[in-house]
């Protein structure tokens, strides 16, 4: 019984669906993106309702920043969104292209990379969002690169992977 009981234990955990891959890596990745971004801001002495208001005037527009608690669950909810949306869509890739999931580091944040153009250069443009050029600095730029690359491109890519039965 010792032994079965111990090569149980040495079986590396087998692969889930999909719907908990995606919930998991989909908050991970969010929860990791947010918490740098409030970090970052609060020292430039941005608040994370701003934060989240500013997330959700991508939607709404400026009134975004009048819209009290409503349009701070707003932005939270349309960053958790994007994040579930980006998981989804790595997951997907990764049913059709293995090696996104055997090349996890190497892939993710080449993800990473694809989904920092695609947000800053489709995304945000199209978007409501107040463009304040003069807020972009090298600090916002390197932080917002590092941090998609890591908490969003790999993050998904690491856990999607280990997750995987094609692994």
């Amino acid at each position: 019984m010792t032994n079965h009981r111990k090569a149980v234990r040495n079986v590396p955990p087998g692969p889930r669906g999909a719907v908990p891959v995606i919930l998991q890596a989909g908050f991970i990745a969010g929860t990791l993106d947010i918490t740098d971004n409030l970090i970052f801001n609060h020292y430039r002495g941005i608040t994370p309702t701003m934060v989240f208001q500013y997330i959700a005037s991508g939607l709404i527009g400026m009134k975004a920043f009048r819209g009290g608690v409503a349009s701070t669950i707003l932005g939270v909810a349309l960053h958790y969104t994007i994040a579930f949306l980006w998981t989804i869509l790595f997951y997907l890739a990764s049913r059709t292209f293995a090696i996104l999931i055997r090349r996890p580091v190497i892939f993710g944040l080449l993800y990473g990379a694809a989904v920092y153009l695609f947000m800053n250069l489709i995304v945000v443009p199209l978007s409501r969002v107040p463009h304040v050029h003069s807020a972009i600095t090298l600090a916002n730029r390197i932080n917002g690169v590092l941090a998609v690359l890591l908490f969003i491109g790999l993050t998904i890519a690491l856990l999607v992977s280990r997750n995987s039965p094609a692994r």
